[in-house]
């Protein structure tokens, strides 16, 4: 093509999409200032009839000039009840009218600031004195300080609330000011980390004594905790599999076995199309919620391999593939990043948003498109009382293994493998062509991001396969590349080639952790190198010089009301705990003091708060592990160190660091180590190390669990 004519095409191109995205604001009778966001839960709210703004510095300046209350409303994408309290109140023009009157109002995507979110969720639950929730909803004063708060609210509830805020704040506004200096109070010291005044000294009684508190809230039959909700909590039954391991602990063990075996069959699993929903509304992990989170899915990937590795079962190597055959089908960009989570709710066939459409199925639809199998499909996934949801609508469910499954039913077991893979295909074919897809938030998050790599490290330490390791190198290269600033630190978000957010300690912790696996399994030193980097600026901008411990945001970040310490583990671990953990590891590679005190002085720093509630220190509990019993460092160097590195991985070792040459080094760990034309391997505690081996076999016996 003509050169000039091809520039010319190009223009027309733009034009034309310029046009078309003129066109589709034209079409909607309102449109926010949120239209110049990249979050998907901020264009969703882009044409409200509410006056919605980002929460930035000049927002916040318009209230303190216009001396409005400030309304802030927070949720994120694939949150059910975000949509329908939008659907009801937020779509309503009268209630819109009333809150652009009397309020500033500002949408917040809590994925994207996590930092504000925590400052008014903390506000809410001092206020309500109760866990609070998402929709999360609250009222400040024209300066930023919380008053007010509640989760979800109907519509009536909801324009009363607001009506009585107003009026307190036009009638009494020194009553509300005075409330506020009091509840900003309880906000700044709720984070707070006392240093603890005694020497660091880690004893295994306190392992014991939390595992006693633990194990009275076990659901031994279903797995889990013994209530309804239940969540997934990765990093607690990665710290019970390694206690159970090193201990022999076979009830330990047994809890955890079983609670992965029933996360594996309930219908938290999508067995067409794998992946995980968030937590289970029930008991028995069948019905989920059933949005679809990376870091759910990532932080399963790891826990899954390791209990692979350790018990050989196939059904968690089954789960891992299955898992990262989802993440690769709709989760994966083209540039090799991850997006971040599907929605709960998709269309009915009606055109009616409705939770869970996608994923549930009716019997006599399975009849027609399962045809002669319908009948050992029903048996396999429950297609039965055990397996009914609602309006006639049915949740996949396991109750079986598939070798007790293949007895029963007098089929091979290799037939019956066939016979799976043929219902998968033909299912989520069906799926997909004739049922609408939930919406996707594509918004790339570096923390995350770095767990799915870490995940996709894990599975090819386990499995050796090559196709995983590709993935984790791609999507490392791509916060390289793209969330690494000039400066050193790292950005937060990432979409349509635009980031905007300063990341946050979250994100330097799991990208530090995933770093030093990729190290760990590639031998290539230019990733521990990234990691120290990455470490070195927490130490600099982010740490508490009185503590030890890192803040949550930044030194260079605009002040909030409180600059929070996160500490407590929950679904993603605290990033506190993987700082930690990070540290403790890189003073090993380094041989770096500073580092060594750090991780026990932040360690010992919880050593009051863990009895208290060991579900919420359990990756807290890991590291304490490092402390309680033997830790080593297992060197590897000469020619052939990655296929020996290759056999050790092999094995369930969580006590242990892996550091591998093929070559003479000056790092640290590597220092005289290196002899011409032999492979050694090095089994060491604290750099003290034994006479080097040459075979794996020999190293293991250096080994003590």
């Amino acid at each position: 093509m003509n050169r000039y004519l091809y520039i010319i095409l190009l223009l027309i191109i733009a034009l034309l999409s310029s046009c078309k995205s003129q066109l589709d604001s034209d079409m909607h009778t309102y449109t926010n200032d949120l239209i110049n966001e990249t979050s998907p839960y901020l264009l969703q709210h882009a044409h409200n009839p509410v006056d919605w703004k980002p929460w930035n510095e000049e927002t916040l300046a318009l209230a303190k000039k216009e001396n409005k209350l400030i309304l802030v409303s927070i949720g994120y994408s694939s949150c059910h009840w975000c949509h329908v309290m939008e659907h009801e109140s937020f779509e309503d023009t009268l209630v819109a009218n009333f809150m652009n009157d009397n309020f500033i109002n500002i949408k917040v995507d809590r994925e994207e600031r996590p930092d504000v979110d925590n400052v008014y969720m903390t506000a809410v639950e001092l206020i309500t004195g109760r866990a609070g929730g998402w929709p999360l909803n609250a009222i400040a004063l024209p300066d930023g300080r919380p008053i007010w708060g509640g989760t979800y609210f109907p519509k009536e509830d909801w324009i009363n609330a607001l009506q009585q805020v107003s009026t307190a704040f036009n009638e009494t506004p020194n009553a509300l000011v005075e409330f506020a200096d009091k509840l900003a109070s309880g906000i700044k010291t709720r984070d707070i980390v006392t240093p603890n005044p005694n020497k660091p000294k880690f004893e295994e009684e306190l392992i014991l004594s939390s595992l006693t508190t633990w194990s009275t809230y076990w659901d031994t039959q279903e797995g889990g905790i013994n209530r309804a909700p239940k969540f997934m909590m990765p990093n607690n039954y990665q710290f019970l599999l390694r206690y159970g391991h090193q201990t022999q602990d076979s009830t330990v063990l047994n809890y955890v076995h079983t609670t992965l075996k029933k996360i594996a069959y309930g219908g938290v699993n999508d067995h067409i199309g794998g992946g995980f929903s968030r937590y289970s509304t029930d008991k028995k992990w069948h019905i989920p919620h059933f949005e679809k989170m990376l870091y759910d899915n990532a932080q399963l990937v790891s826990l899954y391999s390791d209990a692979y590795l350790l018990s050989k079962k196939e059904l968690y190597k089954e789960t891992v593939y299955q898992t990262l055959d989802y993440v690769a089908r709709e989760m994966t960009t083209d540039e090799g990043s991850f997006y971040s989570a599907l929605d709960a709710d998709s269309n009915t066939p009606e055109g009616e948003l409705e939770e869970g459409a996608y994923y549930v199925w009716t019997e006599a639809a399975l009849k027609i498109i399962l045809e002669e199998d319908f009948e050992l499909f029903v048996a396999y996934y429950n297609i039965n009382d055990f397996g009914k949801w609602e309006k006639d609508n049915y949740v996949l469910i396991r109750q079986d293994s598939d070798v007790d499954f293949v007895k029963e039913h007098g089929i091979s077991l290799a037939d019956f493998k066939e016979k799976q893979t043929q219902w998968k295909d033909v299912l989520l074919r069906f799926r997909e062509s004739n049922k609408e897809k939930p919406r996707l938030d594509d918004k790339v998050l570096t923390g995350w991001n770095s767990l799915m790599t870490k995940g996709y490290v894990d599975a090819y330490r386990v499995f050796n396969e090559q196709k995983f390791l590709d993935v984790a190198l791609k999507n490392a290269t791509f916060i390289v590349d793209h969330m690494i600033r000039k400066d050193g630190g790292l950005n937060r978000n990432y979409k349509n080639g635009k980031s905007t957010i300063n990341g946050y300690l979250e994100d330097y912790a799991s990208t530090i952790d995933a770093f030093i696996a990729l190290f760990e399994v590639t031998a290539d030193p230019v990733w521990l190198a990234r990691a120290k980097q990455l470490t070195d600026y927490t130490f600099t901008h982010f740490q508490d010089k009185t503590n030890s411990m890192f803040f949550f945001t930044s030194d260079e970040d605009t002040d909030l009301i409180s600059r929070n310490v996160a500490y407590v583990d929950k679904v993603i671990p605290a990033s506190n705990s993987m700082m930690a953990k990070n540290i403790f590891t890189l003073s090993h590679y380094y041989l770096d003091k500073s580092y060594t005190q750090t991780a026990a002085t932040m360690l010992n720093n919880m050593q009051p708060e863990i009895d208290r509630s060991p579900t919420a220190f359990s990756n807290w509990l890991d590291l304490y592990l490092n402390y309680t019993q033997p830790y080593y460092e297992i060197v590897i160097v000469g020619s052939n160190a990655k296929e020996v590195l290759t056999e050790l991985n092999t094995f369930y070792l969580p006590n242990k660091l892996i550091a591998a040459s093929i070559s003479e080094s000056t790092q640290e760990i590597f220092e005289g180590r290196y002899l011409k034309d032999e492979t050694l391997i090095y089994v060491c505690v604290n750099n003290a190390c034994k006479l080097p081996v040459r075979t794996v076999e020999e190293a293991l016996k250096l080994i003590e669990l």
